[in-house]
């Protein structure tokens, strides 16, 4: 195989890797655990602990995976003729792209914003203060709208990839 198709491949596993783990982690979390948290001990202290554990682990998983996903990206768009720069609506190509790169800033910035709440809510924790259930419920509502995103995103990855590949053999 020529040493071309063999970065081009590694590439295109690095960028699949760095989706599942982000996107992956973010359906496990609200299409899993946090269902079965809230049935096991409602909305309790356990359950707060829990997520809050569980957030701390996945969330330097899901930035490492985010500035992965920018270099994989840039490098994978690229490659493709049809590729305007970015933000580019020059094509249905670059448009599908531009549209998928939009809704990834703001699953970035969901991702920053729901940080900032774990933040706070661990910080009143620690200091023995009352939990405002506004925030907890901030935090799950970002959850769910972050994971809608990102199947969203994998939508239009797969329009760019059925555009990129040209008319395919069905």
């Amino acid at each position: 195989m020529p040493t071309r198709q063999v970065v081009f491949a590694l590439i295109t596993f690095f960028h699949d890797l760095f989706t599942v783990a982000w996107i992956g982690g973010l359906f496990a979390l609200a299409l899993v655990v946090l269902p079965v948290a809230l049935r096991t001990w409602g909305r309790g202290p356990e359950t707060k602990r829990l997520m809050d554990a569980i957030q701390r682990r996945l969330s330097p998983l899901a930035y490492v995976s985010i500035v992965g996903l920018a270099v994989t990206g840039v490098l994978l768009a690229r490659r493709n003729p049809a590729y305007g720069g970015l933000f580019s609506f020059a094509n249905p190509y670059s448009t599908v792209l531009s549209l998928k790169h939009i809704l990834v800033l703001l699953m970035v910035a969901v991702a920053l914003l729901r940080s900032v709440a774990l933040r706070t809510t661990g910080q009143a924790r620690r200091a023995g203060q009352p939990q405002p259930q506004a925030l907890e419920r901030l935090r799950g509502a970002l959850l769910y709208l972050n994971l809608a995103l990102g199947v969203l995103v994998l939508l239009l990855s797969g329009f760019s990839a059925a555009l990129a590949a040209g008319a395919p053999p069905v």
